[in-house]
């Protein structure tokens, strides 16, 4: 495998002068699912939003494949990593979902049956298929963060960012999204509170506190270390058990 994603160095302090990145390195490989873990502030979203250029370091480097995130290579740099962010209207706002998901690609010069078919494939991908012509208003929370997923395939990403996926989901929307996030072959760092979560997608978890990786290692070996997540403010739910949830 080769590096996806290749963090180094990298800091980042907000306008105010606060340091929200103290020396991050990250190496992501192709094809890796890697949860970034921590509490409230750790640094997690604002480094999430290096890897398309959204923010840019004050120093240090962010590479996505053979590419380095810079201003002259940002048109590239956001087909290549594609965000999935918290709130699922951020990106839906077109009166049908395929019009959602035909959006980016058609900005990007596609048409006719090319697009058509990035549509559905996208749709397929995230089993969206029957919510292409109903608009996002009407879906539940699952079918919104199905949908707001097909937007971003459809640009053919080769790394998926996505920010509390998990989060307002009933049981059968997280069931769902599960079932959609697994089955994609593509590189996804995935920024959650959500520890369950992390266990069941991601093989790999980092934690970061006060703006620099803590800890990077296997999700199941860092859940079963009641130290390690209590220093970081980080809480299983109550009777989960790494097999699943208690009974009785």
């Amino acid at each position: 495998m080769s590096a996806q994603v290749r963090v180094a160095g990298v800091e980042f302090s907000y306008p105010d002068g606060r340091a929200a990145l103290r020396g991050v390195d990250l190496v992501v490989e192709s094809g890796e699912r890697v949860a970034i873990l921590g509490p409230n502030g750790a640094g997690k979203t604002t480094l999430a939003l290096h890897l398309n250029g959204i923010y840019q370091p004050s120093s240090g480097t962010v590479t996505i494949g053979d590419l380095q995130v810079v201003e002259a290579n940002f048109s590239e740099i956001r087909r290549r990593v594609g965000m999935v962010f918290q709130d699922s209207n951020d990106q839906l706002f077109m009166p049908k979902v395929r019009d959602d998901v035909a959006f980016g690609p058609a900005n990007l010069g596609v048409t006719g049956a090319e697009l058509e078919q990035r549509v559905q494939s996208a749709l397929a991908a995230v089993g969206g298929e029957a919510l292409a012509d109903r608009p996002a208003h009407h879906l539940s929370g699952g079918e919104r963060r199905r949908a707001a997923l097909a937007t971003v395939l459809a640009m053919d990403p080769d790394v998926l960012v996505f920010d509390e996926p998990s989060s307002d989901l009933d049981g059968a929307g997280r069931r769902e999204l599960v079932s959609a996030l697994s089955s994609l072959g593509l590189t996804q760092i995935v920024i959650t509170h959500d520890l369950p979560l992390a266990l069941e997608l991601c093989p790999r978890a980092v934690i970061m506190r006060e703006g620099r990786i803590v800890a990077d290692g296997e999700t199941r070996a860092m859940l079963v270390d009641a130290t390690l997540l209590a220093e970081n403010r980080l809480e299983l739910p109550f009777g989960f058990q790494l097999g699943g949830p208690l009974e009785g």
